[in-house]
């Protein structure tokens, strides 16, 4: 079979699954108005999917081995857009948030199983350009889902948004049919369910992204709620590795972690999505909040940095097999980690150019960061353990992502505080510099027709608004900048891992 059809036919479904983790966001406040639901309700809608999601991605290989790979894959599309359909359809919102459990079920399985079938498909040399149409759905789907949720939103209603899943899921399962064959090793098999593990692994998997989602919001661990989840999170985690390592079948296998450029990649990517997720969603937070831009100009300034990794991509892809990949990967690092060093140079005066050059630098950097690593990861792993190993890299990227998003959000809050504090001892009514501020800005209002009294207040709240903008800036500048440092740690890890044979047979030819 040409494995360029089986490639298609793999990435079709997984890159509208990852549009999906974030097309709602830009559609809330329709979904919330349209349902009669309050803004914290509101957001179950997300948690929801993501929770379901993460539970099932960890298990993809487990479950392909147990059904076989074909059948599996056809029933989570299946499954993904039946659910899709009833999102759609749905009349309150805890109908909304059950579908979307079922649609992150069955949309779960299909990165895992999309990047260990073209690692299958495609021979050892050719990993890197395999791993490079990988990366541009997962690149891409973050980027293009908020500015297709928001325009389709817009201009026919957020029902959309899930409709238009429906005859993509549709097609997808037709070409599933006539181009996916099971290699032997991927048809059904007997085996024992190990039950105590899928229970842990669903508890502790699905209590963590709720602390995740959902610390912030709930001040962390002064919450009662977050404190539980977060014990019961890591309890059912730690009981569900020692179970694993004792199952006759266990629904992961956690001895993949024995192989040290496995570990080492993990971690790396682990940080690699912590940073980017964590920077793409400061961005649009800083352009909206502090900067005036509305989504639209937010989405442009997204776009080209999405548009750069995926030229970065082939690019990358190509050069694995001349260049150490070692060297490619560092390239990476070093790039992504300059370029949020650049967005921590970030101030209120900043125009359009000066903001949209570091994402394009990430973006450039994010390519080249993530073939090289994605394949000397995957490529030492025996094709009979593929499925298993790409659920859990995947679950770490995803995971990554989450943290970074807890981490930023978590960042901007506290630390605009801590700088508020700082700059406030400078505002005093007998610094000089103070009382020229709010006399300019009393003069200015009362040129505006402002009462004398009115505009003298007028000027101490626009003092007070910039005094916010500033402290709120700062923080942003802080986020920014810790992620870029912890880039740089992981820099040595990369010499740690190994080349696979594949690599190491394309360069000396």
């Amino acid at each position: 079979m040409n494995k360029w059809i089986i490639a298609l036919t793999v990435m079709l479904p997984t890159l509208i699954e990852i549009i999906d983790t974030s097309v709602v966001n830009v559609s809330l406040d329709h979904i919330r108005g349209s349902l009669s639901a309050g803004i914290d309700e509101s957001t179950w809608t997300i948690t929801s999917y993501l929770v379901s999601n993460a539970i099932i991605i960890p298990m993809t290989g487990w479950l392909s081995r147990l059904f076989g790979r074909k059948r599996y894959l056809i029933f989570s599309i299946s499954l993904f857009t039946v659910s899709s359909l009833l999102c759609g359809l749905s009349w309150n919102l805890q109908s909304l948030v059950i579908f979307r459990i079922l649609q992150g079920m069955g949309g779960g399985a299909l990165q895992p199983i999309s990047q260990s079938v073209l690692l299958e498909t495609f021979p050892p040399k050719q990993h890197g350009m395999a791993m490079a149409i990988f990366g541009v759905g997962i690149m891409f789907g973050p980027i293009v889902g908020p500015l297709l949720g928001g325009w389709i939103t817009d201009n026919w209603s957020w029902h959309w948004i899930f409709f238009i899943n429906i005859p993509i899921g549709f097609v997808s399962i037709l070409m599933v049919l006539f181009f996916i064959v099971d290699p032997p090793y991927m048809k059904k098999m007997k085996m024992k369910i190990d039950y105590w593990g899928l229970a842990f692994l669903a508890i502790g998997l699905g209590c963590l992204q709720i602390v995740l989602d959902k610390g912030q919001t709930e001040d962390w661990f002064s919450s009662g709620f977050i404190t539980w989840m977060a014990i019961i999170s890591v309890s059912s985690l730690v009981l569900f590795i020692i179970i694993e390592f004792f199952a006759e079948h266990p629904i992961v296998n956690l001895k993949t972690f024995k192989n040290l450029s496995f570990t080492t990649g993990n971690l790396v990517m682990f940080f690699a999505f912590f940073n980017l997720f964590g920077s793409i969603v400061l961005l649009p937070i800083y352009l909206q909040t502090l900067m005036g831009y509305n989504a639209t100009l937010a989405g442009m300034v997204l776009g080209p940095g999405g548009i750069a990794t995926l030229i970065a991509m082939p690019m990358a892809g190509k050069l694995i097999t001349k260049v150490n990949p070692k060297a490619l990967l560092a390239f990476g690092l070093i790039v992504s980690a300059y370029a949020t060093h650049l967005m921590s140079q970030f101030n209120l005066l900043a125009d359009f150019n000066t903001i949209i050059w570091p994402r394009i630098v990430l973006g450039v950097g994010m390519g080249f960061l993530f073939i090289p690593l994605t394949t000397m990861t995957m490529s030492s792993v025996r094709k009979e353990d593929m499925a298993n190993a790409s659920g859990i890299y995947n679950l770490l990227r995803n995971l990554g992502g989450s943290f970074g998003v807890a981490f930023v959000t978590t960042m901007i809050a506290r630390r605009a505080q801590f700088h508020q504090v700082r700059l406030v001892e400078h505002l005093t009514p007998f610094a000089s510099n103070y009382q020229a501020a709010t006399a300019n800005a009393s003069h200015m209002l009362q040129s505006k027709g402002m009462s004398a009294a009115a505009s003298q207040q007028g000027g101490l709240s626009a003092i007070y608004g910039q005094f916010l903008r500033q402290a709120s800036m700062m923080s942003f500048n802080d986020a920014f900048y810790l992620l870029s440092i912890f880039l740089i740690l992981i820099l040595p890890l990369v010499f740690l891992m190994k080349k696979s044979k594949g690599e190491a047979r394309a360069e000396m030819h």
